[in-house]
């Protein structure tokens, strides 16, 4: 056995058991009939689950089948559509849960490999690369879900939801969405993301956080840039897309800025960037540092409340 493959195969044994199948039941006539079905992952050993909020949106109820084929009744402890992330939990104890990693310490390159079920084909296995990170996309609200990971590691309908995990058989992100018509082009919510949205759905049953309006892309600084401006970060955020009359637009933020400070805090990822947006900031004029044209400029915005 070569020593990419014994690899890929230690991570999967790790965080396989805990990948489960997940089917979408609605009405239809007296019965429920199977809807649609998707991928999601065991994260604590009393049945918490993660999932896409796309998988399960609009279900009359939910079915979780497990890797050894045992069945359960999932309730649904609380969704996030901004970033089709959803919270489901299903009566039972002692599970062997993943292990989750953490996606600030993500490099481009880097080695990963998605679990999920598709097209219904159960706990399928695909490897790939992170091809670009901190990437912002598009979401069912019509906001952009910020700090994505983008692979070439294939998805298909059925791997929503799934874990993208690392060669240690940490999860480092949820599988999430593909790029009809392109090749290679797949995108994962980061796991440090979808951390601090478990714990709000967990303790408010909802998400209440601050947003600018700002499709992202990590970046490396080169040294030079980081020499001329005296800059301790090694990363930023170039600014790819502002939204029209969002909060960064009525800031001067434009198509090309650097961002990497907030509020006198240097900002190296998307996840840093997303943590810092939170409900406090919502309407409360905030200090955000950019570099445009070899220039530093410092600008004031005002977030609001991501949905308003």
């Amino acid at each position: 056995m070569d020593a990419y493959s014994q690899v890929i195969i230690d991570a999967v044994e790790k965080a396989s058991p805990a990948v489960v199948k997940i089917e979408r039941l609605n009405a239809s006539g007296n019965q429920e009939a199977v809807s649609g079905t998707g991928s999601g992952f065991l994260f604590s050993s009393d049945g918490y689950i993660f999932t896409n909020s796309h998988v399960v949106n609009g279900a009359t109820s939910l079915k979780v089948m497990l890797q050894d084929g045992r069945i359960y009744p999932a309730s649904l402890a609380g969704q996030d559509p901004s970033t089709d992330l959803a919270l489901l939990k299903i009566d039972a104890r002692e599970f062997s849960p993943v292990k989750l990693g953490d996606s600030d310490e993500l490099k481009i390159g880097q080695m990963v490999i998605a679990i999920g079920n598709p097209l219904g084909f159960q706990h399928t296995v695909t490897a790939g690369v992170i091809s670009a990170l901190g990437r912002s996309l598009q979401g069912q609200d019509g906001m952009m879900m910020d700090a994505m990971i983008q692979t070439d590691a294939a998805l298909n309908p059925g791997n929503s939801g799934g874990p993208l995990i690392n060669s240690n058989g940490e999860v480092i992100g949820v599988n999430t969405a593909v790029i009809r018509g392109a090749q290679g082009l797949c995108f994962a919510i980061s796991i440090n993301t979808a951390k601090a949205i478990a714990n709000q759905l967990i303790r408010y049953g909802k998400v209440k956080r601050a947003y600018i309006g700002v499709a992202m892309q990590q970046i490396d600084l080169v040294p030079r840039l980081r020499t001329i401006h005296q800059l301790k970060n090694k990363q930023a955020l170039f600014i790819s897309k502002v939204e029209r009359n969002s909060p960064a637009a009525k800031a001067g933020i434009l198509n090309g800025d650097i961002i990497f400070q907030f509020n006198d805090q240097p900002v190296e990822t998307a996840d840093q960037f997303f943590k810092m947006m939170t409900a406090d900031k919502i309407g409360q004029f905030q200090y955000i540092n950019v570099i445009r044209d070899n220039v530093k400029h410092e600008l004031r915005v005002t977030p609001i409340e991501r949905g308003d």
